[in-house]
């Protein structure tokens, strides 16, 4: 995670779930994270293919020039990069992972700046994950943001970060350490096709990306 506001809602969400894998939607204090609710937001997990927002914070939806709240997170997408991001959010809901995605945000005119997105689950109606509380956090504060809307997010990078183990992403021949605390995916568009995921010894798809155990298991 590069950016505080990032850090400051993991750091958050961390603090509320304590050893479980998620807190419960109920428990989040909007006071709390007063600092950065313009840049937060919620979601709903209505089936592999629908997560809408449920809230979306004033900074957020000034970047797309418009209200988000209704609308599916996944349409900000398209082709390989929509589907990476919903194969992301099924593991969220599913398995309680969180997620962290670089993105670089380009606006009609194809002005553009990085930002970064942070994906975590919360517990809604029992011990399914079918909300998601998130924020948007660009890197910069250009003139235009705001002004000309973003038509396009292209990944850059997607790290996982899973509830129960520390994962690993495994190059070819490379050495994992010991007790890693990422899963961590950084590659060129280029070098996406063809990978799989794995969690807790069972093959998973995450879409183009691959994820390994990392060998803690308690």
């Amino acid at each position: 995670m590069k950016h505080q506001t990032t850090k400051t809602l993991y750091d958050y969400w961390t603090q509320l779930r304590g050893e479980r894998v998620a807190p419960f939607r109920h428990e989040v204090d909007p006071g709390s994270i007063r600092s950065i609710l313009g840049d937060t937001f919620i979601l709903d997990a209505v089936d592999r293919k629908t997560y809408n927002f449920r809230l979306a914070g004033t900074r957020l939806c000034a970047a797309y020039c418009r209200e988000l709240k209704g609308r599916n997170i996944l349409d900000l997408w398209s082709g390989k990069d929509r589907e990476a991001i919903a194969s992301l959010l099924s593991a969220i809901v599913e398995d309680g992972a969180a997620a962290v995605i670089g993105v670089t945000l380009h606006n009609e005119r194809d002005q553009s700046i990085p930002a970064e997105l942070l994906f975590l689950p919360l517990r809604q109606n029992g011990d399914r994950h079918t909300r998601i509380i998130g924020c948007f956090a660009p890197h910069d504060q250009p003139y235009w943001l705001g002004i000309h809307p973003a038509v396009r997010q292209p990944i850059v990078s997607l790290r996982l970060i899973w509830p129960d183990e520390a994962p690993r992403f495994l190059y070819t021949g490379a050495e994992a350490p010991a007790e890693p605390q990422f899963a961590t995916v950084a590659l060129e568009r280029s070098r996406y096709a063809g990978i799989h995921a794995h969690h807790g010894g069972a093959a998973k798809r995450v879409a183009h990306l691959t994820v390994y155990n990392g060998g803690r298991t308690n």
